[in-house]
């Protein structure tokens, strides 16, 4: 079954949201999937056949569920699933986006229950990225009728016959999301990780694995907690395209880590105990202490003002919903023309709820969206 409806914004406004909500089989749901992501201008992405052959078997082996989307992809576009010469996932609706770097210039603050004046654990999140359209980004001019490339995100709740249901928002990528819960309350979302050492692709090609975008739904779907969570991530491949990012993973037992890649690819996972627990837009496991954070320079995009921010906000106190709120207020991007970024939503988690309430911006000098509620279904916990 597949529902769509607009969900904030409009035609006038910088954002038009959709929520999509999907059940019944992987298969049905990964063709229903395809079929929206090709009405918004999607098309397979050529591969290596020794590539494609084995990313199919990597994703049969470790993400079934992807598996199984990319054959009812197959269906709805009459191919052969186990054709090796085009990649049935990665469904990219924004024309040319393929391999632009996502989560850029992020904030996010996990505040455990400990720490929340009811208990709750919870994440705050602002997820920051350019308000201009591809052909700019690449460093060209606009083409007639060009949308600015995160001007469409989508809220999709699936509702798969076996396995925990999901509510994620995605940019861009119609089996991929830039951040999500399940029902078991995992949740998870990317940010930028290493400004520094981000590089131009040298291909945007699908690789044998998770890419970045696609890592926050493979854990969503796998894993209903951080401890599993771990161990997925540390048992799987995954890529990126130039713009090496780090991701924060919560869990309703009050438990939260910061999984990384070091820029010798060394895997590491950052914690910081019962504590409240910021991420920005650095390396964590190079600059643990946030008191002794080195200074931000021309390219660091207040990257370390406001982990500072976020850090005195949270030591020491107990935070509400709105306590938390307010610090992403604080650490928003600002309205300025010659600011690279905007705040283009901002999401609380409430792990224990397995709630996502998140505003969206609707352009400058304009008020947001209402803060709209999602959480997959009671039933499906």
């Amino acid at each position: 079954m597949k529902n769509l409806t607009r969900v904030a914004g409009g035609k006038d406004d910088f954002q038009l949201v959709h929520h999509l909500t999907l059940s019944g089989g992987q298969f049905e749901i990964g063709r229903a999937l395809a079929e929206e992501a090709r009405r918004l201008g999607w098309s397979p992405y050529p591969v290596d056949p020794v590539v494609g052959r084995a990313r199919r078997t990597w994703f049969e082996r470790h993400w079934p569920q992807q598996h199984a989307r990319m054959d009812g992809a197959a269906a709805a576009l009459g191919l052969d699933p186990e054709q090796d010469e085009l990649a049935l996932d990665g469904l990219a609706y924004v024309p040319g986006l393929s391999g632009v770097p996502e989560g850029t210039g992020c904030s996010a603050l996990w505040i455990p229950p400990s720490a929340a004046a009811d208990g709750h654990g919870r994440i705050g999140r602002n997820y920051d990225f350019f308000p201009t359209t591809t052909s700019e980004i690449m460093g060209g001019s606009p083409r007639p009728g060009e949308l600015p490339m995160a001007s469409r995100p989508y809220v999709i709740t699936t509702l798969p016959d076996e396995g925990p249901a999901t509510t994620v928002i995605t940019m861009n990528e119609l089996d991929g999301c830039m951040d999500g819960v399940n029902a078991a309350g995992l949740a998870v979302m990317l940010l930028v990780a290493d400004f520094e050492s981000a590089a131009p692709p040298e291909s945007t090609a699908p690789q044998v694995g998770v890419s970045s975008v696609q890592l926050p739904r493979f854990l969503l779907e796998t894993c209903e907690n951080t401890d599993q969570a771990k161990q997925a991530l540390l048992g799987a491949k995954q890529y990126d395209h130039g713009m090496p990012l780090h991701y924060l993973v919560a869990d309703a037992n009050g438990r939260a880590f910061v999984w990384e890649r070091g820029r010798d690819g060394g895997e590491h996972i950052v914690e910081f105990g019962d504590g409240p627990l910021c991420v920005t837009n650095h390396l964590l496991h190079r600059n643990p202490d946030p008191m002794h954070l080195p200074p931000d320079g021309p390219g660091s995009f207040r990257t370390y003002h406001r982990l500072r921010t976020l850090y005195e906000r949270s030591k020491g106190a107990t935070m509400s919903g709105e306590d938390l709120r307010a610090a992403l207020r604080e650490v928003a991007q600002p309205e300025d023309p010659a600011a690279p970024f905007r705040t283009l939503w901002s999401t609380v988690f409430d792990t224990a709820e397995r709630t996502l309430s998140t505003r969206f911006y609707l352009g400058d000098g304009r008020p947001c969206s209402e803060e709209l509620v999602f959480s997959p279904p009671a039933a499906a916990r």
